[in-house]
């Protein structure tokens, strides 16, 4: 099955007793029980629910998985990933993370005494260096956010495999539309569901996908005892949004190279951060493992003033300055001090992501409008 036939028909099907082709929303938390322990598979709606488990089937499909589990966000799928380590364990990261993965893992998780090295992945030697015996888990986000880095993530299952280690891929920001990290040899792929996945800025919610049985049983035990789960409606609309999945992305991916194309010549714009463009220092890399390059896009004006990063921010008329990504419409967001404000300044511009890094989720808009709107707001 191709992908956009797999969008909208795998892992789903006619409600059973009604026949209507829309999984229904069953707003229930509980289900009648014929006997004690005789029921239809469901018990409650912690635990199960019919219109999650569609969901969870349909996502399982698109990453080539086996098992899918739906959670209350992102941050709530994190969280159940970490959960599976022990006071002693230690997790390798990348330098560039996502602000609130860095925030949770340095924040609550090392109060717990698991412990997180953040280092350059552009270079395996410098993962290679950290592993020892307390090391658990290798957590891959690629592309990286904001920086667009690109982790080669064949290169990092070949080295967890090699030391028995869990690989973990946060695939927020390419979806299984432009790669599937289980087929790479990931353990477990994570996604933030509010962004492209759900892709309407309508509802909030994370999700985790696995192949391996015995990981699936841990990550249910765990998602179903700490109880952080979405409920019924919102699970509609992540079902709803991910049947339109691959038209948005491939629009986000068309768009999302104009854009790049367009800033790239800027003469008032330093640098630009897309994997499709030929200079990108890991353009090799994403060609051999994405279909193509997304729609998030990071620049840096010459002069590297906050101010100026600002004034142009604030001139948009068609980009909106908002938190998050991946909806139809298209945003902007300063990293420094909204998405990534969690990480110390000191860690950042290391990592380099400077002070005046402007994010750009582009939509799907008419891209003539886009590169209109970016014209005026930087002059």
């Amino acid at each position: 099955m191709k992908f956009g036939t797999k969008a909208i028909h795998a892992g789903v099907e006619p409600d059973q007793t009604t026949g209507a082709i829309m999984t229904p929303i069953y707003q229930t938390s509980t289900y009648v029980q014929k006997s004690p322990g005789d029921h239809k598979g469901y018990e409650y709606s912690r635990t199960h629910n019919p219109t999650r488990t569609q969901l969870q089937n349909a996502l399982a499909a698109l990453e080539n998985g086996k098992h899918g589990l739906c959670f209350a966000s992102g941050m709530a799928a994190i969280d159940a990933i970490i959960k599976m380590l022990k006071p002693g364990d230690e997790v390798i990261s990348t330098n560039d993370l996502y602000g609130g993965s860095y925030r949770i893992f340095t924040k609550i998780f090392q109060n717990y005494g698991i412990k997180f090295h953040f280092t350059n992945m552009q270079h395996p030697e410098n993962v290679e260096a950290l592993i020892n015996d307390h090391t658990k888990m290798i957590w891959v986000e690629t592309p990286t956010n904001p920086l667009l880095n690109i982790i080669d993530i064949k290169v990092y299952a070949t080295i967890a495999k090699k030391h028995n280690l869990l690989l973990v891929a946060d695939n927020t920001f390419a979806t299984p539309y432009l790669q599937t990290p289980l087929d790479m040899g990931v353990d477990i792929v994570m996604h933030s569901l509010t962004k492209y996945m759900g892709g309407h800025s309508d509802v909030v919610m994370g999700a985790v996908i696995v192949k391996d049985d015995e990981l699936a049983e841990r990550l249910a035990f765990i998602q179903n005892s700490c109880g952080g789960i979405p409920g019924p409606q919102d699970c509609f609309l992540v079902l709803r949004g991910i049947k339109t999945l691959h038209l948005r992305m491939e629009r986000h991916c068309q768009n999302g190279r104009k854009v790049a194309e367009y800033l790239n010549q800027h003469p008032k714009v330093e640098k630009v951060y897309w994997p499709g463009l030929e200079d990108h220092v890991n353009h090799d890399v994403a060609k051999e493992q994405m279909r193509d390059f997304g729609g998030m896009v990071s620049f840096v004006l010459k002069g590297d003033k906050v101010e100026d990063a600002t004034r142009v921010l604030e001139k948009f008329k068609l980009f909106a300055l908002a938190e998050s990504l991946g909806g139809v419409e298209s945003l902007c967001g300063h990293p420094a001090s909204m998405t990534h404000a969690s990480i110390p300044r000191e860690e950042r511009i290391k990592a380099g992501l400077s002070d005046s890094l402007i994010r750009l989720s582009v939509g799907v808009e008419d891209a003539e409008d886009l590169l209109a709107d970016l014209e005026q707001a930087i002059g």
